[in-house]
């Protein structure tokens, strides 16, 4: 049987303060062979950063995109670019991320124990981090296959409808899940990127508003306690969290 090999998709959209620390925690992680960038039409220097690691990393690659279709087309994207058996998605704002947290996601899913993995951030909202998952985590790794052969469903999605369509997906299929908390790591809040909290409040709508376009309120919660039932022990989840 050939050995599991795993691509990281980035997708980034006005990154440049950030996306130069995520980079530097996925540099050069053995368990990483080749890392795709997808630059979502920005108007700051975030490809311009992104290139100027690569050209220090032969197995880094940008993707410039012409105009911003979001982030479900940029990984749709990453993923026809992907050339593994398996990919990680990742969010380009993370901070506090270094290699053990990526090993602790990622070698779940190669090794055999799980079938795909999300984060649990340690700035996730203090209801997920109490139920144990998050059901938008950005920080994923899964079979590369599952969303390229879905690739026109993806299309169609709003912007920001991926993550609970892969949950969907997840539940369909039956997956066994590792939920990692990654106490040190956060995402920076939207009102902090946007310029204050009324640009902060529209970008937390916008985005809820893609997902009940995507899945029903109804729909999310049951994605939620059904994930949860899907959860297998796995680096940082604790024993009291699996039930």
């Amino acid at each position: 049987m050939t050995a599991p090999t795993l691509s990281c998709i980035i997708p980034a959209f006005n990154e440049a303060p950030r996306i130069g620390a995520v980079l530097d925690a996925v540099l050069d992680h053995p368990l990483i062979h080749e890392i795709v960038v997808i630059d979502d039409g920005s108007s700051d220097d975030t490809a311009a950063r992104a290139q100027a690691v690569a050209l220090r990393a032969p197995h880094l690659r940008v993707i410039r995109l012409e105009r911003n279709g979001g982030k479900t087309r940029a990984v749709t994207r990453g993923i026809a670019e992907a050339t593994s058996s398996h990919i990680l998605l990742l969010d380009s704002d993370l901070l506090g991320l270094h290699h053990d947290e990526l090993t602790a996601l990622i070698a779940p899913v190669l090794e055999g124990r799980a079938d795909a993995s999300l984060s649990l951030r340690g700035n996730a909202p203090l209801v997920w981090r109490g139920l144990g998952i998050d059901y938008i985590s950005g920080e994923r790794v899964m079979r590369r296959e599952l969303l390229a052969s879905r690739a026109e469903a993806l299309q169609s999605l709003p912007k920001f409808g991926l993550e609970v369509f892969i949950n969907g997906l997840w539940i369909e299929q039956g997956l066994k899940i590792a939920v990692v908390r990654w106490p040190g790591v956060e995402s920076p809040m939207k009102h902090e990127k946007r310029g204050g909290w009324l640009m902060g409040l529209k970008a937390d709508a916008a985005m809820l508003g893609d997902i009940f376009h995507t899945v029903t309120p109804l729909e999310t919660l049951r994605q939620v306690f059904r994930l949860r039932q899907r959860r297998v022990p796995g680096p940082g989840l604790a024993a009291s969290d699996h039930h």
